[in-house]
């Protein structure tokens, strides 16, 4: 099963998520930026809000399939804790600095993408956690961090597609993990894409306005 695009992937992961939109205060948020088209069809195809989430990888101390990062969730700036955690006395880390500009240049990059557009208040709603596909997981489990820190009362993450292997994992740290399809063997998201283009900040922007 291959999807035409992005576009196309969302329209059919939005079946999927109907009885999940049926809850009462939800929205719709996008790892951005692979999966912003997804999201974008999702929200409208169930009437729902749609904001973003940015993330970065800063570092891999414990391999990585574990990275530890900086993220943008809704407007709100996240830092994974471990890496405030005696930062200033360890000569192996990197300076405070390092993450403060981590942050500011993701805070740079959501205003970018979301021009004016006002922050959704995610705490104690249905969030429903929209990526492309879902390889190793690393990704779209540390956006379940990162989401978790605004205190919504339930994450449903959901990809079109996604890897076997990282199904386990992503079912533990949400509270329900919706996916099309699980080929195998898997190699990558982009190979489950007839067209696999990546939105810029302008384009991100304008299907914001869109949705």
């Amino acid at each position: 099963m291959r999807f035409q695009d992005a576009r196309a992937a969302g329209r059919a992961l939005a079946e999927g998520l109907a009885a999940s939109a049926a809850r009462e205060r939800t929205t719709v948020v996008a790892v951005a930026r692979g999966g912003v088209a997804v999201a974008l069809e999702v929200s409208k195809r169930l009437g729902l809000p749609l904001d973003l989430l940015l993330l970065r990888r800063l570092l891999v101390p414990r391999g990585p399939l574990e990275p530890v990062c900086a993220a943008i969730v809704a407007g709100n700036p996240y830092l994974d804790p471990e890496l405030r955690q005696n930062n200033d006395d360890d000569d192996a880390r990197p300076p405070a600095q390092f993450f403060d500009d981590a942050l500011g240049e993701l805070e740079s990059r959501a205003r970018a993408c979301r021009g004016t557009r006002p922050a959704l208040e995610l705490k104690g709603r249905t969030v429903l956690l929209v990526d492309n596909g879902v390889r190793t997981g690393s990704t779209v489990l540390a956006a379940l961090r990162a989401l978790r820190s605004c205190a919504p009362a339930r994450v449903v993450a959901a990809a079109p597609v996604a890897a076997p292997e990282a199904l386990a994992a992503v079912r533990r740290a949400a509270d329900e993990f919706i996916c099309l399809h699980t080929p195998e063997p898997f190699g990558h998201v982009g190979l489950w894409y007839r067209d696999f283009t990546r939105p810029s900040d302008e384009d991100i922007r304008a299907m914001l306005q869109e949705g």
